[in-house]
């Protein structure tokens, strides 16, 4: 069962792709049904299963997956052929992008930077 459906409202991102503001069909975590959510290129992005989210201002492109239990928020980015799984945080002005993985009970926060071949594991 689907946990979230693309709107039709969106932005252009940086690189001019269209990314689309996600809404929540079910309850997932501590997101109610019809909670809006962040920014993703195609459903691709963010996972059906688990109770990982994209939210506030968020962007997730590319290739990026988000998985798991994990959440991206605030005005974070995630872009490339990047992953954030498990129970792992993205979140404030952070960038996740390049072949990156952030996993494990992971926080990636304020203005850090995630990328390349780089690895966040977390416990």
């Amino acid at each position: 069962m689907k946990k979230y459906e693309l709107t039709s409202e969106y932005i252009i991102n940086a690189l001019g792709v269209k990314l689309f503001r996600i809404k929540a069909v079910r309850k997932v975590g501590s997101v109610e049904v019809g909670d809006l959510g962040g920014y993703i290129e195609k459903e691709d992005n963010l996972s059906q299963e688990g109770d990982a989210w994209v939210g506030g201002n968020a962007e997730v492109g590319g290739n990026a997956k988000v998985y798991g239990d994990a959440w991206v928020g605030g005005n974070a980015k995630v872009y490339g052929d990047a992953y954030v799984g498990s129970n792992a945080w993205v979140s404030d002005d952070a960038y996740v992008g390049g072949n990156a993985e952030v996993y494990g009970d992971a926080y990636v926060g304020g203005n850090a930077e995630v990328y390349g071949n780089g690895r966040k594991r977390g416990r």
